[in-house]
């Protein structure tokens, strides 16, 4: 019987699959102090500066998460993001990061606020990814094969 002690290998921390998000903000002050706490927090990000490189890193890769400022190159550039994002086959959860007080109020139980306030901010973002992660298990244990 073989003990822990046996074990050759021991866990290395790149062995295990950080949840992916795409964080999509024009303002690099802000991408990069989102990217620095999500980082911290332990997910995997990748970042872009605009709408059409969200889109093209969507269509690349698969993210758990994709954050996107509201408004970037144009008021509604945040929401073809989502939108964008939600039309993929792998799902992914979306939510609009803003630190405008006064945001449209019909997005917000999708919207981070003040991401200042970190902890808030990771507690959300970790309830994102488990909402989307069993939204993923419901659909595959309905359809498996899919």
């Amino acid at each position: 019987m073989k003990t822990l002690e046996d074990c050759s290998s021991p866990i290395r921390a790149f062995d295990i699959e950080l949840a992916r998000v795409l964080l999509v903000d024009d303002d690099p002050t802000s991408r990069l102090t989102l990217q620095t706490v999500l980082e911290a927090g332990g997910y995997h990000v990748d970042s872009a500066a605009s709408a059409a490189e969200a889109v093209g890193k969507l269509d690349e890769s698969e993210y758990e998460l994709v954050l996107s400022d509201l408004q970037m190159e144009s008021p509604e550039a945040g929401l073809k993001v989502i939108a964008h994002a939600r039309m993929m086959d792998y799902k992914p959860a979306t939510a609009i990061v803003t630190t405008y007080q006064n945001s449209v109020p019909a997005y917000e139980s999708r919207m981070l606020i003040k991401p200042e306030d970190v902890p808030g901010l990771l507690s959300k973002v970790a309830q994102l990814i488990s909402v989307r992660a069993a939204r993923r298990l419901e659909r595959e244990l309905r359809h498996p094969g899919i």
